[in-house]
């Protein structure tokens, strides 16, 4: 269960940390990592990151997703895998439409202006 729970703390700053509009968002998040056979429920409170095992009754959104693929995000996935994970079915999101494009707008903006630093670099 900590393994669990330090997984998610670090993914959560991780991505915080890439996309900073983030920290300012209060919201709780039903977190459901399904494996053979069982499903583990936690419960992330933003924006202190405060994680807790249980299912998360006032959640304002739900992510579902197999546990396995998880631990791999969570080690080593950058806001453009996640985009990418959400876009093509690997993790899944629910909630009210106004809070799941909220955060989209904020991550697509950050990824825009992550693009726009990029090229004015290049040579």
């Amino acid at each position: 269960m900590s393994d669990a729970k330090i997984l998610i703390e670090s993914a959560t700053s991780r991505f915080v940390g890439e996309v900073p509009a983030l920290a300012q968002i209060q919201i709780v998040v039903g977190l459901q990592l399904r494996g053979r056979g069982d499903v583990q429920h936690f419960r992330l409170q933003m924006p202190d990151i405060t994680v807790t095992k249980g299912p998360a009754t006032d959640a304002k959104i739900n992510v579902d997703m197999r546990r396995e693929f998880f631990n791999v995000m969570a080690a080593e996935g950058k806001v453009a895998d996640w985009v990418e994970a959400f876009t093509y079915g690997q993790a899944k999101a629910s909630g009210p439409s106004q809070f799941l494009k909220l955060i989209a707008t904020v991550v697509e903006k950050q990824q825009e202006r992550e693009r726009t630093r990029s090229m004015r670099r290049r040579p």
